[in-house]
């Protein structure tokens, strides 16, 4: 026997229970997220420019919010807080299958395979779905910072890298159970599968929510009972520290590609492959290859530090938008293993920018973790979140003005020949996010060079 062999890490149950309501969380979330701005355009009547600006604002307080939410969690507590947000979640995706039927109940739509509007596109009144997401917004602000202030709170120096590869994996591999049943529903019911599935991710949940009651608890506690006047102070003590600002900007640059998931990819390739693509299983590829290589990468480079780890993935990102321009510009008529161009591009792109997110992300949320103080992980890790807040706001809307510019909703030409003329230069979307990626991998180079001057500064005085 070796006896020179490394201790494997243990966690603790409230570790694990956490991590498995995540598991569940992601699922419900990505299955709705998938298809959310086809929802918003084929179920609620937005246009492209409209769906982006809904979502991109839905998904940017998503994830300003959880500063807040993981300071109030400081206070409340993390139990607490986590059946309070796993309520309001179960709540909203409830509701986001309501409306709908709602507003076919009063004349407006017909829902089907496909939708047949009759007076929705014109009513204010499919602005209804904005309170069902101000509730999913405020229940999912808490999930963000207390899970992985759990796992802060649930881990040490020695076993914190891993814990954070652990809770990565959970996260990508519920997202890939999401994902799933996007397709089955769209292709087997059409239009209406889409409403369907939000029933779906409540009953997730709500699971989610069970298991919390039952069996969620810990000895971890530092920091609860804060008053609101500790809260804002710690807040205030976060927004002035300029390095983690800085490096939230940065990083925001990897998360504007990473969102076109989501937000360009859904309509971008049944516009230009065909109404069959299965755009949810083309999404699976994303959380596949992270939860198979999140743990190899980071055990891999672990002696790296997480400045290093990020700086490598974010290098690789701009190739994986630029991969993916590149299936537009194959022959008609072309096919790569079966695959339509545009399609079989897009799926080697996502790998890449895969791989990008697992040196950038597990390694990021763990340099956060680190400069948080005992009793402050759920405002910290809640901080962290400000990336995508910023990423998926300018993404967002970024892909609803690219859209309508270069690859418009064909329904709005007389015949084909005129649409085509008009997406002809589609993967010009691509160009502008992998311009965004490479500047923001300079700027972290640059960063990079600046803190470790900075800290070699301190010590020298020291």
């Amino acid at each position: 026997m070796n006896s020179n062999k490394e201790p494997r890490p243990k966690f603790s149950k409230a570790f694990w229970v956490a991590n498995a309501a995540e598991l569940l969380e992601r699922a419900a979330y990505y299955g709705v997220f998938v298809v959310i701005t086809l929802y918003l355009s084929n179920i609620l009547g937005f246009s492209d420019i409209g769906a982006a600006v809904v979502s991109g604002v839905y998904s940017s307080l998503l994830y300003f919010l959880p500063t807040f939410c993981g300071a109030l969690a400081d206070k409340i507590g993390f139990r607490r807080s986590m059946l309070l947000a796993f309520g309001l979640l179960t709540v909203g995706y409830l509701g986001l299958g309501i409306v709908p039927s709602l507003l076919q109940s009063a004349g407006l739509v017909e829902y089907g395979a496909t939708t047949v509007f009759t007076g929705l596109v014109e009513s204010g009144a499919k602005y209804a779905i904005v309170p069902v997401m101000l509730i999913l917004v405020v229940g999912g602000s808490f999930i963000k910072s207390v899970v992985s202030g759990t796992v802060a709170r649930e881990t040490d120096e020695k076993n914190r890298a891993k814990g954070f590869a652990i809770f990565y994996a959970m996260v990508n591999i519920g997202a890939f159970a999401g994902k799933t049943i996007v397709d089955p529903l769209r292709l087997s019911l059409g239009d209406r599968g889409m409403i369907v599935l939000n029933y779906t991710s409540a009953i997730l949940t709500l699971l989610a929510l069970l298991a919390i009651f039952f069996l969620y608890r810990s000895t971890n506690r530092e920091g609860e009972g804060k008053t609101f006047r500790d809260i804002w102070r710690g807040l205030a003590r976060v927004c002035r520290r300029g390095r983690l600002v800085v490096l939230i900007l940065i990083v925001s640059g990897f998360w504007i590609v990473y969102f076109q998931l989501y937000a360009t990819m859904p309509k971008y390739v049944i516009r230009l492959a065909g109404e069959g693509s299965t755009i949810g299983w083309y999404t699976l590829v994303n959380p596949l290859v992270v939860a198979l290589l999140v743990n190899f990468i980071t055990s891999r480079f672990k002696k790296y530090s997480a400045l290093t780890s990020i700086m490598i993935g974010m290098m690789i990102v701009p190739f994986s938008a630029l991969i993916m321009s590149t299936g537009n510009l194959f022959p008609h008529g072309t096919n790569i293993l079966g695959l339509h161009p545009v399609v079989f591009m897009m799926l080697v792109g996502i790998v890449f920018q895969a791989i990008g997110e697992i040196f950038i992300n597990p390694r990021y949320l763990e340099f956060f973790s680190l400069q948080s103080p005992k009793g402050e992980e759920g405002m910290y890790l809640g901080f962290a979140n400000l990336d995508s807040f910023v990423s998926t706001l300018a993404g967002f809307i970024m892909s609803g003005f690219l859209l309508d510019r270069y690859l418009p909703d064909p329904k709005r030409f007389a015949n084909p020949a005129e649409w085509e003329a008009a997406a002809a230069n589609a993967h010009y979307i691509w160009f502008y996010f992998a311009a965004i990626a490479a500047l923001s991998a300079l700027a972290l180079m640059v960063y990079v060079i600046v803190i470790r001057r900075l800290d070699r500064g301190k010590k020298g005085k020291a």
